[in-house]
């Protein structure tokens, strides 16, 4: 008994150490920094955890040659700020004017530098909460059925300090460096730690294994200076402007591919790195060789004693020795420091560097822990931008949303506007929003119909991979059916050998918008919320099931779908088909014809004629509509009666007549009839 009062005193001595935070956030990067703004934004209690004395820790070091390769356009021609963060990769999104990373450098592809000193000034200027010099070493679980997620999570740092919080947010990105052990993988220098001088690779000869952009990145630094370059990877190259993936090789990286091509000595070679075995001979020359080669053999007798693949195959391509021999093979999560009760799983296949999650960036296995920024990628891995600053600042956005619903009550935001304004909420939303054309195919806007249809609520960029919990998890209703907005490439447009500049690569028609190939917006309707099942059996490649309609806006060279014609007419008659109502805008003398002539009115008229509501008229207008065929010659005449047709005030006079004293117009349009 002594024993257990003893223990129960000490467990109690410990938990009173604990500071409490409702919301954890690990990692000082971009994705923490993010969400720290979106916290303290909404008033909630936060801490953020970073290891080092400042933020943005992995940009002090990389990219090692300091150039990134995220874009920072300065000019777009437009001032609207939403559609100019489509060509700002670098910013975080804020309030703050001051923090547009076109104020950091002026280069297209800016130094790392400048990224540090931006991100440093994001934390500094809005005051966010940041905890530096704090390693956290530990996490685990404390199940309390009166937490938000029935635990709480323990964290514990360097200093052997614990924390406790709610609800833990993981920023911490891919750091740790992708190894491959094979014979002789101790004479491999890493991208990490290898020289950044090109004088120091002058005359040699490399072989750099990897086949991204860290590894044409270090290829680039020494082209000039070595004997040549062989670049090996299990996979072949991908570039980006094939495949649409901004983390598959870029332009500015890509000099090798021109001296390979060229015959200029350098290449390329594809094979499975774990196959390989590098022997090193008395000169200090590294010798490629093959792994079975050196089975049941003794490598410390010496290179003369083992078999060389070209003492077999003479023209083998690796046959030179190499002078250094580099690795440049990514990084991939940490998940050293999460217990086992959190059950924080390596992804499966090409996802296996980063942890399993939900379409919801909620962990798989524990409620609660969500994974922000970089290491969340495993959504939309080779897919959208999701791994990148211009992406996941608005997955950071969502996540914040869904958390504000859960744990605060506050609903998923939303407008709520009249029917006749669908088909303009659609096309400003994808000629300006940066979310939708960042994170193409991942988020989406939601407009869910009201009242029969008569209103509509708007929702801007939730994620589509948790469509079907839309209700739970915005606190938002859907009863009447919804439309979906996103952006998609063609369906067989992207690719790493696929030809994206084969000519009529391009579609211009109307009628043919559904084989455009370059993003577009494509819209969705449901006549219902769809189940999760259908979301689970959804066709493959498709970014949601299969809709009740579908209508693609076709592609346009200048991304600027407001062409009256090829753009807005589709689109409208759609949005009217799918609701069966006429949503085009009218004339005040349009309504009241149809107002004696039909059933039912339009919303246009509804809404806005018979509430005395709309656009007034002239004699010019009445004109130009009537040339336009718009209005009949001789509804204009018996509206206009005998005034001068030069009575530009009269008109608007007797217009407003017509609005105010409604008897009149009616009576006169009975006499016309009678006469």
């Amino acid at each position: 008994l002594g024993l257990a009062l003893y223990a129960g005193s000490l467990c109690a001595a410990t938990s009173a150490t604990f500071l409490y935070h409702d919301y954890c956030v690990i990692g000082a990067g971009p994705a923490g920094l993010q969400a720290a703004y979106f916290l303290q934004r909404a008033g909630r209690d936060y801490i953020v955890f970073e290891r080092s004395h400042a933020p943005g820790s992995f940009f002090a070091l990389y990219p090692r040659h300091r150039k990134l390769i995220s874009i920072n356009k300065q000019y777009t021609g437009k001032s609207n700020s939403e559609f100019n963060l489509r060509h700002d990769w670098n910013s975080l999104l804020s309030h703050d004017q001051r923090l547009l990373f076109r104020r950091y450098s002026h280069d297209f592809f800016p130094n790392a530098d400048a990224m540090v000193r931006y991100l440093e000034d994001f934390a500094s200027l809005l005051k966010l909460r940041v905890q530096y010099n704090t390693a956290i070493i530990h996490v685990t679980l404390e199940r309390d059925e009166q937490a938000w997620n029935g635990h709480y999570f323990i964290l514990t740092d360097q200093d052997r300090r614990n924390y406790k919080c709610s609800s833990l947010l993981v920023a911490t990105g891919t750091w740790v460096p992708n190894v491959v052990n094979f014979p002789g993988s101790e004479y491999v220098e890493g991208y990490e730690t290898v020289s950044i001088n090109p004088e120091d690779f002058a005359g040699q000869t490399v072989l750099i294994l990897g086949r991204g952009n860290s590894a044409f990145e270090t290829a680039e630094n020494i082209l000039g200076v070595t004997n040549f370059i062989h670049m090996v990877s299990r996979s072949r190259v991908r570039l980006s402007w094939a495949t649409h993936y901004v983390g598959d090789l870029r332009a500015i990286n890509n000099g090798l591919l021109d001296t390979y091509q060229l015959k200029s000595l350098d290449g390329l070679l594809e094979g499975d790195l774990e196959d390989l075995a590098i022997v090193k001979d008395k000169k200090g020359k590294l010798h490629i060789t093959l792994r079975f080669y050196l089975e049941n053999r003794n490598t410390s007798a010496g290179i003369d004693s083992i078999t060389l693949p070209q003492d077999e195959l003479d023209n083998f391509a690796t046959r030179a020795p190499y002078d250094r021999v580099i690795r440049c093979l990514g990084w991939k999560f940490d998940f050293s420091i999460y217990n086992r009760s959190l059950k924080m799983m390596p992804g499966k296949g090409t996802k296996k560097k980063y942890p399993q999650i939900k379409p919801s960036y909620e962990s798989r296995g524990t409620r609660g822990l969500f994974v922000l920024g970089t290491a969340s990628h495993s959504v939309d891995f080779r897919k959208s931008a999701g791994g990148f600053i211009h992406g996941f600042r608005y997955t950071i956005r969502a996540i914040h949303r869904l958390l504000e619903n859960r744990h605060h009550g506050v609903p998923w935001p939303s407008t709520v506007y009249p029917i006749t304004q669908l088909t303009n909420s659609i096309i400003k939303r994808v000629n300006e929003a940066s979310g939708l054309y960042q994170m193409f195919s991942v988020l989406a806007d939601i407009i869910l119909l009201r009242e029969n249809a008569t209103v509509f609520e708007y929702l801007e960029e939730y994620p589509i991979g948790v469509l079907a919990e839309l209700e739970m998890q915005t606190g938002r209703k859907a009863p009447n059916g919804l439309f979906v907005i996103i952006m998609e490439y063609g369906r067989n447009f992207s690719g790493a050998d696929k030809d994206v500049f084969y000519y009529n690569r391009a579609v211009g028609e109307a009628q043919h918008a559904w084989q455009s190939n370059f993003l577009h917006p494509v819209i969705y309707y449901y006549k219902r919320l769809p189940t999760e099942r259908e979301m689970r059996l959804r066709p493959p490649d498709w970014p949601l099931p299969r809709p009740d309609a579908i209508h693609h806006i076709v592609e346009d060279f200048l991304t600027d779908w407001t062409a009256p014609n090829a753009h807005i007419l589709p689109l409208r008659r759609f949005l009217e088909n799918c609701l069966g109502t006429d949503l085009r805008n009218f004339f005040a003398e349009s309504c009241f014809l149809f107002a004696l002539t039909r059933q039912k009115l339009p919303p246009c008229c509804q809404q806005g004629y018979v509430r005395m509501q709309g656009l007034l008229g002239s004699e010019r207008l009445r004109r130009h509509a009537a040339e336009a065929g718009l209005l009949q010659d001789d509804t204009v005449t018996d509206l206009l009666g005998d005034r001068p047709p030069d009575s530009h005030t009269g008109a608007q006079d007797q217009l407003l007549r017509d609005h105010v004293i409604t008897v009149h117009p009616l009576q006169h349009l009975v006499n016309a009839k009678d006469e």
